[in-house]
């Protein structure tokens, strides 16, 4: 029989004991059918490569529309979902409260420490960028170990259309999904008119090449280098960037090159850590 315990209004509360917790009977007696109904919900989504709507998930769960219609409504009012046309997907909301919750192994304290080591084999600053809602946002940074740095700022959203992060998100993905991201564009401010068969010809550079390097739109005398970072099923996670800054005094860094190699061997680990099977063992 499980234990009880006295509570502030003086009525008695079940507490249960291991026993209750491990047997078969212990786990249906404290079972929470709504909050199995919502983990289900994020889970499928978290695996899933499109957006689906609530038919598809009602299928793949294999419960009702009626069973789940309400549980959705829920996850995108308090943020962890994202509608468009009817349609669903996760938010970063799951990814920020990793990000605060410092045990739990997310994306970026994976990265970190390989960011770190990138910073100081380039001398150069470097930021993890990921796509949200028609924009890209930095969500890891590291400063150059040279007296001056240039970076971006943990937070900041930069253009997907001319940034160099945003044409590698847009390339390491399938064309439906590319489709969605491009209809959501938000334009940022000062964000240069880019016609849209050049920038679909910019996409598939990038992505037969593996990578972007290319001039800053916003910063004249940077040379932006980014990289993808693949989770499982080669799924697009983030870019990997380097804003490179030359130095013209007599102290020798590594060259835009070998940053770019750099780079390169970092955002393949980082995938390789992430799940990615695009990089061998």
């Amino acid at each position: 029989m499980p234990r009880t315990q006295k509570n502030a209004a003086d009525s008695t509360l079940p507490v249960p004991t291991a026993s209750d917790d491990t047997s078969d009977a212990g786990k249906s007696r404290y079972a929470a059918p709504a909050l199995d109904k919502g983990l289900d919900i994020l889970e499928l989504l978290s695996k899933s490569e499109q957006m689906l709507t609530l038919n598809q998930i009602s299928k793949q769960l294999g419960r009702s529309v009626n069973e789940i219609f309400r549980m959705v409504v829920t996850l995108e009012q308090r943020g962890y979902l994202i509608a468009d046309n009817d349609q669903y997907r996760l938010s970063l909301k799951l990814f920020e409260l990793a990000h605060h919750h410092q045990p739990i192994r997310s994306l970026v304290s994976t990265a970190l420490p390989h960011m770190r080591e990138l910073a100081n084999r380039t001398m150069q600053s470097t930021h993890l960028t990921v796509y949200e809602a028609g924009r890209v946002i930095v969500v890891a940074q590291v400063d150059s170990p040279e007296r001056w740095a240039f970076g971006l700022k943990v937070g900041a959203l930069v253009s997907l259309t001319d940034t160099a992060s945003g044409h590698v998100l847009l390339s390491f993905c399938d064309e439906a999904e590319r489709g969605r991201m491009l209809a959501a564009h938000v334009r940022m401010d000062g964000e240069q008119d880019i016609d849209h068969a050049q920038l679909l010809r910019q996409i598939a550079e990038t992505q037969e090449r593996g990578y972007s390097r290319m001039d800053s739109r916003q910063i004249r005398g940077v040379v932006n280098l980014s990289y993808p970072v693949l989770g499982a099923n080669n799924r697009m996670l983030a870019a990997l960037n380097v804003p490179y800054i030359e130095r013209i005094d007599k102290k020798v860094n590594p060259s835009l090159d070998e940053s770019q190699d750099i780079v390169r061997e970092i955002s393949a680990r980082l995938s390789k850590l992430m799940g990615s099977s695009s990089f061998g063992t």
